[in-house]
């Protein structure tokens, strides 16, 4: 049977007092269920905490777009700068083939894959061969060649002409998947939405209880369901609710499946039918959420999501954990999936809609 509360930000206790309640008035015998209590509390604690990597600010306190992007992006520019730098000296350096040979294996060490790093050095090659070039011109070149290949129409949310707007977030288990739901959640009720969340990987009774301290920590509703039981109840429920309170969003969690497991996509494929029962075209959206820390395998993930749960966008999660941020161009080449929301840093509000020239020109600045 599944349950919904709404806490305000500073109607919940902070994790100690939360600790001390459950010392004082104990829920159950079950000493493993105080261990998983006390895990997602200190993981939410964690992450309400940004650690930038050394050198950089905080993203949440850097200011603009840029400036959180350039934060997020500094493992992947850092090791980019480090070795196209690598290629100049003083002087400059002559734009021929062996330079391009160069700049190519450089490319592919950002995990942006085979055929994207061909594109650039191509337009590269193009654009400056046989010139004796500055650093500043082939990144500039390279920089253009990124946006135009991340250009996207639209990365906006596609809500519902009526009704409360449902988005199912998919992915499999460690890609950031709940932590995204929390800072998407966070994101939209900021922006003036109604938001209830359904807590539907009911097979991970830690996941159920970080989304919980998520919505705690909101001041949205959120609906669960006994540990094991079936998702699509737990997201049917969700929707139901979200129709009951004049809701604008429902998001709901999923379990954190594998893209190889049928069982599990099948399961997937019901909760569609179910919440499309309740309320027309829903689910509206389809997140996938990536770890971008997971480089190349990334692809795979989103194959097998984009073919049996028909994503209709990607939150690319972990962008500040990774040296990888290149990955980004050959997902956004091989499945034309629009990146909807990119993570930039551990706390709830280190999340932005992505921007293809804000990431490109972050992603080479110097």
């Amino acid at each position: 049977m599944a349950f919904w509360r709404s806490k305000k930000k500073e109607d919940l206790p902070q994790p100690s007092e939360q600790k001390n309640e459950s010392s004082q008035h104990p829920t159950s015998s079950d000493p493993s269920e105080n261990q998983v209590t006390d895990a997602a509390q200190a993981l939410i604690q964690e992450q309400s905490t940004i650690k930038p990597p050394e050198g950089e600010t905080t993203p949440a306190k850097s200011g603009g777009l840029f400036a959180k992007m350039r934060g997020a992006l500094s493992k992947t520019r850092q090791a980019l700068s480090t070795d196209i730098r690598d290629l100049f000296k003083s002087d400059g350096r002559l734009v021929d083939d062996e330079f391009l040979g160069e700049l190519f294996a450089r490319l592919i060490r950002t995990d942006m894959g085979v055929g994207c790093a061909e594109a650039i050095r191509d337009d590269v090659e193009m654009r400056l061969k046989s010139r004796v070039v500055q650093m500043e011109e082939v990144l500039a070149t390279i920089t253009e060649q990124t946006r135009s290949m991340l250009e996207q129409e639209s990365t906006a949310i596609r809500y519902a002409s009526d009704g409360p707007t449902v988005i199912l977030v998919v992915g499999v288990n460690g890609s950031g998947k709940t932590t995204s739901i929390g800072k998407l959640a966070n994101h939209l009720h900021r922006s003036g939405k109604r938001v209830v969340l359904g807590a539907g990987d009911t097979f991970r009774a830690a996941a159920v209880e970080q989304l919980t301290i998520w919505a705690g920590r909101i001041g949205c509703e959120i609906v669960t369901g006994k540990p094991e039981a079936d998702p699509a109840s737990v997201a049917y429920q969700t929707v139901e609710k979200a129709v009951e309170i004049n809701a604008d969003v429902a998001i709901i969690d999923t379990a954190g499946r594998l893209q190889t497991q049928t069982n599990l996509m099948q399961q997937l494929e019901k909760i569609r039918r179910v919440v499309g029962k309740k309320i027309e075209d829903a689910p509206h959206e389809v997140i996938l959420v990536l770890d971008s820390t997971a480089g190349q395998n990334a692809i795979s993930q989103a194959r097998g999501f984009s073919d049996a749960a028909n994503c209709t966008g990607i939150i690319l999660a972990k962008l500040d954990g990774s040296a990888k941020g290149g990955v980004i161009l050959p997902i956004r080449d091989q499945f034309k999936l629009p990146v909807k929301f990119v993570g930039l840093g551990e706390g709830i509000e280190d999340i932005a809609e992505f921007d293809a020239s804000t990431f490109a020109k972050a992603l080479f600045a110097q």
